[in-house]
């Protein structure tokens, strides 16, 4: 063996160790290079089925489809299609593809939009909220290869009058597996802790929680409420000398009238409490408002007429053509609004938007507190010119008006007027939609309107019905002539404060006489029947209760009835729910057709007009008597039916119980410790029913 010299020693020890290092690199980029398994989920899944508050998973094709909805824009509640929310989005297409979620706290309003060809829904609030973005992995965290979701498998077995449970929990993820973990908050309820129904578990190795800001700010409640109406006089425009409405000088020719003062009485009717107002609009226009212009100290306040509390903004028309005889006429009408309105602290607030080319806020909510001031300011506004851009001034006041910091109170409707001479000059329908989904009652006053002549010049035909809230008269006003709009002070004014009439402020959440028929048969048990009651309860706790908002009553039955309490019996939430807590088991027979018929006699008769009848009946086993001409009677009085079946229930029955169609308004469950599945997609068909309906 030929000895090495120490420097070829020294060199092959390097050597050694270099090849030692470079092995040891690339070892780690394979592992670093590890492909992470994304679990792929169907396109009908929502987020609030799956437990892990954060995952990735990858979306199939075809998800861009109507009956996987979406309540929300950026930020979705919880019962959205994850998959059809990020196609909404715009992380991926219909051909599917990977996507991050993040479970976040739940919104006091989401807002419906437009996007990427799938329209979501609004909706008022929901207690769980989730944020969609593209499908790669945060920096330290490790998210799971099989996702658990929350639906428990179960089994049950009848005898006699009891039920033998058995339950089977969902797949978890790998000891190994950590997960970014946000920890919801708890749901709390008015039953002994005996009652209270099984929840998933989980079993994660490391919980770390995530706090997630939320993506939309939210606005405080307001009231909404129903409609029937009158139209007014439409006529055609006279004394016009312009077809179009370029961009110039050009003014109408000016005839000569007198114009005579309306008379200043208040409106009436009962203010409304309050209930939510949505965030503000994603509706960007890009304007910039005056809003924050300092204005002096007021110099009195008014308490104004308690009977009109509302939140009033008029939008002006400031356009060259209506001229400057028209725009003081119609400066003279604001200022007797102002003077009928009876504008104070307790009563309406009225603020002023003029707009042309581009909006902008003349003063807000907060700027004046009583009639004077307000008329003052009214008659010094100039008159700005340019087009007639009403859709551009609507998206402006959704996202720029109603603002706390803008004198909206919350807790009174806020109701839109819109002036418009002869037709606007863009397209109105997107903006008012938008406008009406975040809970502006919206009203049109048009002043001569186009001719037959001049109808070919109208950008959007029917503008008025495309954007009021509703399209029977009641949100509209057509005037002839500028000079007689006077005579339009008084009709207006009382309709935008009769706020049991302004439809834009109701929800499917405050809209409703409630109206629960428990089966209390002895085949339901003691236990089982307090876990009825925990239902109930925590369907109740969901909607706005008041005596102006949701009413809820309750019928127990077995052969015979019983009214455990009516809808005008209780009027706050917390009373309801010690209510439902209190009601005792009957036990007896089943006669379900006979209790359809009660209910219909002693709670829904009595249900106000204006509101939206809905009876949920639970029932575990066969009716003794036909239900289907009592249900057919209930449905033909406006009652809509939720039926909800538990282990023996007879499915025949359950779909002859409820509305049309029959599985959004039917269901079944194995066992009474799984009703609790139901709640939130109850809650969901009813607000979805609500938001379908038509606008007229």
């Amino acid at each position: 063996i030929v000895p090495l010299c120490p420097e070829t020693y020294i060199f092959f020890v390097l050597g050694v160790i270099l090849m030692c290092t470079y092995a040891a690199k690339e070892a780690t980029k394979k592992t670093k290079k590890a492909k992470l398994y994304v679990p792929q989920i169907d396109c009908d899944v929502k987020a609030g089925k799956i437990i892990n508050p954060e995952f990735i998973a990858k979306c199939p094709p075809g998800c861009q489809d109507v009956k996987y909805r979406v309540y929300g824009t950026d930020v979705y509640a919880s019962f959205s299609s994850v998959c059809n929310a990020a196609i909404h989005s715009g992380i991926i297409d219909n051909a599917g593809g990977k996507i991050l979620v993040q479970k976040v706290a739940g919104h006091s309003g989401y807002r419906g939009s437009f996007s990427n060809g799938v329209r979501s829904l609004s909706l008022p609030r929901w207690r769980e909220s989730f944020l969609v973005s593209e499908g790669k992995p945060r920096k330290g965290v490790t998210y799971p290869s099989t996702l658990e979701y929350s639906s428990p498998k179960s089994t049950a077995v009848k005898s006699g009058d009891t039920v033998r449970q058995e339950y089977q929990t969902s797949t978890a993820p790998a000891p190994d597996t950590q997960m970014a973990t946000t920890t919801p908050t708890p749901r709390t309820t008015m039953m002994d802790p005996s009652t209270t129904m099984p929840k998933p578990t989980t079993t994660p190795a490391t919980t770390r929680t995530t706090t997630v800001a939320a993506a939309a700010k939210t606005r405080p409640g307001l009231h909404r409420v129903r409609d029937t109406a009158f139209r007014g006089a439409s006529t055609s425009a006279s004394n016009r000398n312009i077809l179009l409405r370029p961009n110039t000088g050009i003014q109408r020719q000016e005839p000569v009238a007198t114009f005579q003062r309306a008379a200043s009485s208040p409106a009436h009717l009962a203010m409304e409490t309050d209930s939510w107002k949505p965030g503000l609009s994603l509706f960007d226009t890009g304007f910039s408002s005056n809003e924050e212009l300092n204005r002096k100290p007021l110099e009195s306040i008014s308490q104004g007429n308690p009977n009109c509390k509302v939140d009033l903004s008029f939008l002006m028309d400031g356009s060259w053509s209506i001229g400057k005889r028209r725009f003081q006429l119609q400066k003279q009408f604001l200022s007797n609004i102002a003077q009928a309105l009876g504008v104070g602290s307790a009563g309406p607030l009225m603020g002023i938007v003029q707009y042309g080319n581009d909006p902008s806020t003349e003063f807000n909510l907060k700027s004046y507190a009583n009639s004077k001031d307000l008329r003052n300011a009214i008659e010094k506004i100039p008159q700005k010119g340019g087009l007639s851009n009403v859709g551009k001034a609507l998206a402006f006041v959704n996202k720029n008006f109603f603002l706390d910091a803008n004198g909206n109170r919350g807790g009174a409707p806020n109701v839109v007027v819109v002036m418009v001479d002869g037709w606007p000059t863009d397209r109105v329908e997107e903006a008012s939609r938008l406008a009406r989904e975040s809970g502006i009652n919206v009203f049109f006053v048009t002043i001569e309107a186009a001719a037959e002549s001049e109808r070919q010049n109208v950008i959007e035909p029917d503008f008025v019905d495309k954007a009021v809230c509703r399209t029977n008269g009641f949100y509209s006003i057509n005037v002839p002539s500028w000079f007689s709009l006077h005579k339009v002070v008084q009709p207006l004014v009382k309709r935008v404060c009769d706020t049991d009439r302004l439809v834009c402020s109701k929800t499917c959440l405050n809209s409703a006489d409630i109206g629960f028929v428990i089966d209390g048969s002895s085949s339901v048990g003691t236990n089982n029947f307090r876990t009825v009651l925990q239902f109930v309860a925590n369907i109740s706790k969901e909607f706005e209760i008041s005596d102006t908002d949701t009413r809820i009553g309750a019928v127990q039955y077995t052969y015979e009835q019983r009214l455990e309490f009516s809808f005008d019996e209780y009027s706050t939430k917390q009373d309801v729910l010690s209510a439902i807590k209190r009601i005792s088991y009957w036990s007896g027979g089943t006669s379900t057709g006979a209790a359809i018929s009660y209910a219909s006699e002693q709670l829904f008769s009595k249900s106000k007009p204006n509101k939206r009848k809905i009876m949920i009946l639970i029932t575990d086993g066969r009716s003794y008597d036909d239900v289907r001409v009592p249900a057919m009677a209930a449905h033909q009085n406006g009652v809509i039916a939720y039926s909800i079946g538990v282990a023996w229930a007879a499915q025949d029955e359950l779909e002859a119980i409820a509305t049309d169609p029959d599985k959004e308004h039917s269901f079944f469950v194995d066992e009474f410790d799984n009703l609790y599945r139901f709640v939130n997609q109850l809650i969901q068909n009813i607000c979805t029913e609500f938001n379908s309906q038509p606008r007229n």
